[in-house]
């Protein structure tokens, strides 16, 4: 048997080239046909490299009797079914740390952008509107409440930052920090009342899908901002729609989507929305570092090495 890699994430900018000399490697998004790849090398494939968006099911894992190692190209592991991995005794390792700067700056770039008005301040010059009058005035950082869903790796790097722009930080999470100087909120409808930012950087999954809901936002306000560079399914989209529509809330800087590259055509043409392409981590160096960490988590495994990033259900 030829041991198999199934990739189904390029891992852009880096390739496979140090796992070729051991391993042939399947790239799914090359295959014309990607189910019957999957079917006709099934007894090889010996691991998966995934990242967000591209599911480890279930279905796909009992699939694969040989697999031994899933390499998520990501912190989050909500793509994963960990039950199932962990049923089949298979290994899943993520890539934490190493992308926890750039995704933090990405969360204060999109608070930024929304707040002053960036994107509609670059198009308003580009399409002369500035020759009828000046932009719309926007909202100042210092003295503001930044109030943070989830204060781990990220969120604590966000609040770093946000302090240095004279920002106040309030954060929920499952539990308090006690080493930490920030204010702990247990009920997050309570920290959004508190706040004129709310920004989420908690994990994805069920146990945090759509507690952003309609009380929630109704609680942030009409002069509060939403900004998520967690996940998409963290937000109840149908009831966020809704309270932008009524501006319930001041606006949105969104990196994340509920059903992405999928988004809502009616945040288009929403000035007090800014959007990105679930770029947190987009830069040529952590994506890197992100990739070296999968190849040496699967290199470890098969030499029978400590992992470096294990993740455990």
């Amino acid at each position: 048997m030829a041991k198999t890699i199934l990739a189904l994430t390029s891992m852009y900018p880096l390739g496979f080239e140090n796992l070729e000399p051991d391993f042939e490697i399947i790239r799914l998004w090359k295959e014309k046909d990607p189910e019957a790849a999957i079917h006709e090398r099934r007894n090889d494939i010996v691991a998966v490299v995934a990242t967000a968006g591209r599911a480890v099911s279930r279905k796909l894992i009992e699939a694969l009797p040989n697999l031994e190692i899933i390499g998520n190209f990501a912190v989050g592991t909500d793509n994963i079914d960990l039950v199932a991995a962990q049923e089949r005794g298979v290994i899943v390792t993520n890539t934490p740390d190493v992308l926890t700067a750039d995704t933090a700056d990405t969360a204060i770039a999109l608070l930024l952008s929304v707040a002053r008005r960036v994107v509609e301040g670059d198009a308003y010059v580009r399409i002369a509107k500035w020759l009828n009058g000046p932009l719309p005035l926007g909202a100042s950082l210092g003295g503001k409440t930044v109030g943070i869903v989830g204060l781990g790796r990220i969120g604590q790097a966000i609040a770093k930052r946000a302090v240095a722009f004279d920002m106040d930080i309030v954060y929920h999470g499952r539990s308090e920090k006690e080493d930490l100087p920030y204010r702990f909120y247990p009920q997050l409808i309570d920290m959004a009342k508190d706040c004129d930012f709310l920004v989420l950087s908690c994990a994805g999954g069920e146990d945090t899908k759509h507690i952003v809901n309609s009380a929630v936002l109704e609680a942030l306000g009409a002069d509060g901002y939403l900004i998520n560079v967690a996940r998409g399914s963290v937000v109840d989209e149908e009831a966020f729609l809704i309270a932008l529509r009524n501006k319930t809330i001041a606006g949105a800087g969104l990196d994340v989507y509920e059903n992405e590259p999928h988004v809502p055509e009616a945040l288009f043409s929403m000035d007090n929305v800014v959007l990105l392409p679930h770029i947190g981590s987009a830069t040529v160096e952590t994506r890197s570092r992100m990739g070296h960490l999968v190849i040496d988590n699967i290199q470890a495994h098969f030499k029978g090495e400590p992992l470096k990033t294990p993740v455990t259900a």
